[in-house]
């Protein structure tokens, strides 16, 4: 129950329950839904293509994350630090300007309504100096009524993403406002260790992982066992084909 609870108020709803001795139990559950935006969906129909990593050559972006929920914040935090940008967390409005007055971040994701202090006065404290000018401010927000955007952006956030964000929307706004260049698995680069056979005898040259970041790397070695068995060359072949896909479901179904 305490997971499902979590899990609604993750996409902004609410549980009631109403329960009667001898007569039984009463649940309610309210989610926000909204048609989808067409733009936001591919005419093909077919899905975005996976973000491997950020693409090489670039600064280090240091991105902020603004959510009084703790599950909320980790969402963001979990795609986007693995990639290679440098994350820090606030849970309310006054912790977000503390950071940002210390730390200068490139871009921050706003929740607008918080404790202490809310998304929007955060944000017009930010925008009212100089220097929050060059920091790009998304507002993430539950609300499913348009009037909502007129408010976020006249509280002079940057853009407007209703929760809960999915990664392509993430990736894709990030692209935007910062100009993040990424690899695809259907990059070239990516697509030179996917026409590997998925049998056990793979080769790959250094140069192939060049493209990851240095912390990946280090990780990685640290994380492959040691021993010859089975298990360390299976998941050897799975890493270096970018599998994280068969890794993923491998531990979910180990924790099912």
């Amino acid at each position: 129950m305490a997971i499902s609870q979590q899990f609604v108020r993750l996409l902004g709803g609410t549980i009631k329950v109403n329960s009667q001795e001898g007569q039984g139990t009463v649940f309610s559950l309210a989610i926000p839904v909204a048609i989808a935006d067409a733009s936001m969906v591919e005419a093909s129909g077919k899905p975005m293509p996976r973000v491997l990593a950020l693409a090489p050559n670039q600064p280090t972006y240091r991105i902020l994350v603004v959510d009084d929920r703790w599950t909320n914040r980790q969402i963001l935090v979990r795609l986007l630090h693995p990639l290679g940008f440098e994350v820090k967390e606030a849970e309310n409005g006054q912790q977000a300007i503390d950071l940002w007055e210390k730390w200068q971040p490139h871009l921050i994701w706003m929740d607008m309504r918080m404790p202490v202090m809310d998304g929007y006065e955060a944000t017009r404290y930010i925008k009212a100096h100089l220097k929050g000018q060059t920091t790009v401010v998304i507002a993430l927000t539950a609300s499913i009524f348009d009037e909502e955007r007129s408010v976020v952006l006249s509280a002079r956030c940057d853009d407007f993403v209703r929760k809960p964000i999915d990664p392509d929307t993430l990736y894709a706004k990030l692209t935007e406002h910062l100009g993040v260049q990424f690899i695809y698995e259907t990059d070239p680069v990516s697509s030179v260790t996917s026409s590997f056979p998925s049998a056990v005898a793979t080769t790959l040259e250094p140069e192939v992982l060049r493209v990851m970041p240095q912390a990946w790397i280090e990780q990685l070695y640290q994380a492959i066992p040691a021993t010859p068995d089975n298990l360390s060359t299976v998941l050897t072949s799975w890493v270096h084909n970018f599998r994280c896909d068969k890794i993923i479901d491998l531990i979910e179904h180990l924790n099912d």
